[in-house]
């Protein structure tokens, strides 16, 4: 059988080639032969009940002057892929909603959709976290100020954060006696209109943030730990961290195993955990990244072992 992956992405064009997760992704599908197509976002359509997209066939290459060949747009049913991969970044906001309703009727017309659409709608990357409270460090989800000034209060250091950023994005970090307490808790919650999360700071993100990628369940025996440049509070790639892959320790084996057998459950093949020292801060379900540096530093073809995963899940 001859396997079509269509791939849901924001716009080829503008990603960095040097480390772009989706690209790796897509040389892997076509590595095993399969078909790939592109897609954006904005191509995605419900049509008398029926998924539709606007899609066209391309080819991929490890080339940083020339990464894509695309071919003839066709509007065509996203039952015609046998695979759909769900790789826009966020913001997670109705758009990203809406294409989800659009990617369940998709899954219930045949084909496999990664990741399971109600498990994006249901697992917010910074709440579904504290699903697993023995893994996290003490937070708290709220819009009220006065619960978030008591939570600083009582921690002393502490991070605010929005529940639907990416990169490091809006991430504060409030020290005791920090003086712009109240201006970042009106800012953040939009006075009082939306949820954010406190976390108690964890000094060990000196050592890195990092980002363990768990491919159905099973993490990936190397992290990478984004370490913060100097003066900064936040690891992430985007804000300026230096990537350093590593393997996995004890710790980060039982977060793991804590976590994979309910990612596995709920569809969500392709995840990224982050790990501050001893405690699982976020479950990033919606675009997890971090593939090419990791592949790169300890020889394991993560790509190909999530696409091995996919297809084993397509043959169920």
């Amino acid at each position: 059988m001859s396997i079509k992956i269509g791939i849901i992405m924001d716009p080829i064009e503008s990603i960095s080639y040097k480390k772009d997760t989706t690209l790796a992704l897509m040389d892997a599908a076509q590595r095993k032969g399969w078909q790939v197509y592109y897609m954006e976002q904005s191509d995605l359509a419900l049509e008398q009940g029926q998924a539709m997209a606007r899609m066209a066939p391309i080819k991929v290459f490890m080339d940083p002057e020339h990464w894509f060949e695309r071919g003839e747009y066709e509007y065509r049913p996203l039952s015609d892929m046998n695979i759909v991969m769900m790789r826009k970044d966020p913001p997670f906001d109705n758009e990203y909603i809406y294409s989800t309703y659009i990617l369940e009727r998709a899954e219930q017309q045949g084909s496999l959709i990664i990741n399971k659409p109600q498990s994006l709608r249901d697992c917010n990357e910074k709440v579904y976290a504290t699903a697993f409270p023995e893994c996290c460090p003490e937070g708290l989800v709220t819009r009220n100020a006065e619960q978030l000034k008591a939570f600083h209060k009582k921690h002393k250091d502490v991070i605010f954060k929005p529940l639907d950023g990416m990169g490091g994005s809006s991430i504060f970090r409030l020290k005791e006696d920090d003086p712009n307490i109240s201006v970042i808790i009106e800012t953040l919650t939009k006075f009082g209109h939306e949820m954010i999360m406190a976390q108690k700071y964890l000094p060990e993100i000196s050592k890195g943030d990092k980002r363990i990628l768990m491919i159905d369940g099973v993490p990936v025996e190397h992290c990478l730990a984004r370490i913060p440049s100097s003066g900064e509070t936040r690891g992430n790639l985007a804000a300026g961290g230096q990537g350093v892959t590593q393997p996995l320790s004890d710790r980060d084996r039982w977060i793991a195993e804590k976590v994979g057998p309910y990612l596995k459950e709920k569809g969500l093949v392709f995840v990224g955990l982050d790990v501050i020292g001893d405690y699982l801060t976020e479950v990033n379900v919606t675009s997890p990244t971090c593939v090419r540096e990791i592949s790169r530093d300890s020889g394991l073809d993560v790509s190909m072992m999530l696409m091995d995963a996919i297809e084993k899940r397509l043959t169920q």
